[in-house]
């Protein structure tokens, strides 16, 4: 019997397969849409202030991705948690996920395609989120990205 195939995603118009990775990735960051993305920050903001003020972040409108050390990163249900492959150190890709292209022909078309890097590989959703601008989390930041936006009750 053969296994099921694995599943393909878009990543910035590319398909590509993912499998398992036989050994995870040492998590660098971790990523929410959606949802999740606000229950990440709700859980970010918890956070005191000493472990707050070792992370890095960048923020959209429907995405949150922390950057920091393994053992500091929140947890909630449904993030990714993103490593760096070493023979990709432009990507952050998911720790427990591995493409079956070749990882650094892998970077370097994503690359080519966003020129920022790193670049936060999503792929169940097929976003790529450049977190090379990311800054130092501030509550007051995080707080008013967590706020509904001005008409919205």
């Amino acid at each position: 019997m053969r296994p099921p195939p694995e599943p393909e995603f878009v990543v910035a118009g590319l398909p590509v397969r993912w499998r398992p990775r036989a050994l995870p990735l040492e998590p660098v960051a971790v990523a929410g849409l959606g949802s999740v993305a606000r229950a990440l920050g709700a859980r970010a903001a918890r956070a005191d202030d000493a472990t707050l003020g070792t992370w890095s972040g960048v923020a959209g409108p429907d995405v949150l991705v922390l950057l920091g050390n393994a053992e500091s990163l929140p947890w909630v249900e449904g993030v990714v948690y993103l490593g760096r492959d070493p023979l990709a150190p432009g990507l952050l890709l998911p720790c427990a996920l591995e493409p079956e292209v070749a990882v650094s022909l892998l970077e370097r078309a994503l690359l080519a395609g966003q020129g920022d890097s790193p670049l936060a590989v999503l792929p169940a959703s097929g976003q790529l989120v450049p977190v090379g601008a990311a800054q130092r989390v501030v509550r007051a930041s995080l707080l008013a990205w967590l706020a509904p936006p001005e008409g919205v009750a």
